[in-house]
């Protein structure tokens, strides 16, 4: 799995999997904090929250344009410094009146604008790395690597951002609005920890930084020359995708709105037993491990590899039994810490999803990349569908609030099977879009249609607030149906486009 590929895509990987770290640290508890701080109402803070991401999510065209005529590294490097300052605005306590509102307006669209800069280019340089004809067959899965280390960042970060904010609220004796402060903190640390990664270990990838100055090496892949017509064919089949990406992005990030919210509201407070060891972020890395340890054991060609292998098994066998035997009484439950699975998931599955499709490559029979999304869509419909069978008989938000000690409170494993499905659906969408953009995008306009992919997600992002407009006195089941129908149209109009779209996959 991670033999053959470049050095760089690794340093790359960490970079970004440090300021991923941050980003979902400050997400986790974006939505309660607003609500919390400024009083808002759950659509108030979705509307603020669907503006915030639809920034963030449409900076990266710009950034993609500036890093096509200035170089993919320079825009790197500033726009981290950027996010810097964000979240150090963010960092900062200043109550909830009008200067500490304005603040966080202005710390947002730091954020948003150091994001744009940073986070597209930086994937286009993991694409550059792949135009080597040495490592051309390995984009997909570097892709689904690179995915997967951005998935380590955002499997820690709810478990950063609760502890903190305890650590604030008992220890030093902030209150609950205040401590939302440090959990922005540990983001402007995260950041630190990215750029440092980012020059340490730039010698291996700063060949692709795209510095337009620098002069030609006999060593540089030769720029793909394309006539017209096949630049506009490969942009008209970006922009099917695009289109379709929109609406799985809309649904998925309900994780930090609706999802979340349904986690606050209608979810049991606390946990026992074996599924309390899942609110554990240290058993959901025992699992991991086990799990890349199994591959290894099955993958290695040596008898020592397989010991070392089976002994790393074992070792995380015993932490998860050892923890099972320190079980006593229940867990808190927080519903921030419900947006651990999803990165937990895309970490554990990722090898599981390249067995598979490397398994079919060999027989010819892999998907190409807009069929995977298709299918990823149809998923994505399928997880809402978990959400809506959970909800049923459930009150709606409005008549839960006022139920009191009438409220009927269900199962975190809706939850959790949820986020299980909902990640099948992004390992077949996100990394495997990702890819098809750096591989079809004209050379010439690769940084803007990377910058295009996150335009298509922005659009998506902002549409999320209409998970929050109906949560009020419209039944649940309505709620997640509204994605579910969406879901199963772009899935429907992708599929019909697929022989434009194989053509130049």
């Amino acid at each position: 799995m991670f033999e053959g590929q470049p050095k760089g895509l690794f340093a790359l990987a960490l970079a970004n999997t440090g300021e991923r770290f941050g980003y979902y640290t400050m997400l986790a508890v974006f939505t309660l904090f607003m609500r919390a701080n400024f009083g808002m109402t759950a659509a108030e803070a979705g509307d603020f929250y669907s503006v915030f991401l639809m920034g963030v999510y449409f900076m990266p065209f710009i950034g993609g344009i500036l890093a096509d005529k200035f170089g993919y590294g320079r825009m790197v490097t500033v726009g981290i410094i950027i996010m810097f300052l964000g979240y150090l605005l963010l960092s900062i306590p200043l109550g909830a009146e009008n200067v500490a509102y304005y603040t966080i307006v202005g710390a947002l669209a730091l954020i948003s604008i150091g994001t744009g800069l940073f986070k597209g280019n930086l994937q286009v340089m993991v694409g550059n790395l792949y135009d080597d004809p040495k490592y051309a067959s390995k984009r997909d899965a570097a892709f689904s690597l690179f995915y997967m280390a951005i998935n380590i960042g955002a499997l820690f970060a709810p478990t950063a951002a609760v502890k903190i904010m305890d650590y604030a609220q008992n220890s030093l004796g902030y209150n609950l609005a205040d401590s939302y402060h440090f959990a922005f903190g540990v983001a402007c640390a995260s950041l630190v920890v990215s750029i440092a990664i980012y020059y340490i270990f730039r010698d291996s990838f700063k060949h692709v930084e795209g510095n337009t100055k620098k002069a030609v090496s006999k060593n540089d892949a030769p720029v793909e020359e394309l006539t017209p017509a096949e630049t506009k064919a490969r942009v008209v089949a970006l922009c099917l995708v695009f289109a379709v990406v929109i609406f799985f992005w809309m649904a998925f990030h309900q994780n930090g709105l609706t999802l979340t919210y349904f986690a606050d509201e209608f979810t049991a407070k606390s946990s026992t037993g074996v599924q309390s060891m899942l609110f554990d972020v240290w058993n959901l890395v025992a699992i991991i491990v086990m799990v890349y340890a199994g591959f290894s054991f099955f993958q290695s060609k040596t008898g020592k590899g397989k010991g070392i292998a089976g002994a790393i098994f074992l070792a995380g066998l015993a932490f998860l039994g050892w923890q099972y035997s320190n079980l006593s009484g229940s867990v808190a439950v927080d519903a921030p810490i419900f947006q651990q699975f999803n990165p937990f998931y895309v970490v554990a599955l990722t090898p599981v999803s390249m067995a598979i499709f490397s398994s079919l490559a060999a027989k010819g029979k892999e998907p190409s990349a807009p069929r995977k999304i298709a299918y990823g869509m149809l998923i994505a419909a399928v997880g809402f569908g978990v959400m809506a069978i959970g909800s049923m008989g459930l009150l709606t938000p409005d008549q839960q609030a006022a139920a009191g000690d009438a409220a009927t409170f269900v199962s975190p494993n809706w939850l959790i099977s949820t986020y299980l499905v909902l990640t099948f659906a992004e390992l077949l969408l996100s990394p495997m879009g990702i890819s098809f953009v750096s591989k079809v995008a004209p050379p010439k306009l690769k940084g803007m249609m990377m910058g295009g992919w996150f335009v298509a997600t922005a659009l998506g992002n902002f549409l999320t607030k209409v998970g929050s407009q109906f949560w009020g006195d419209i039944p649940l089941v309505a709620v997640w149906g509204i994605f579910i129908v969406l879901c199963v149209i772009s899935a429907i109009f992708m599929l019909t486009m697929m022989k434009r779209l194989d053509k130049v996959a």
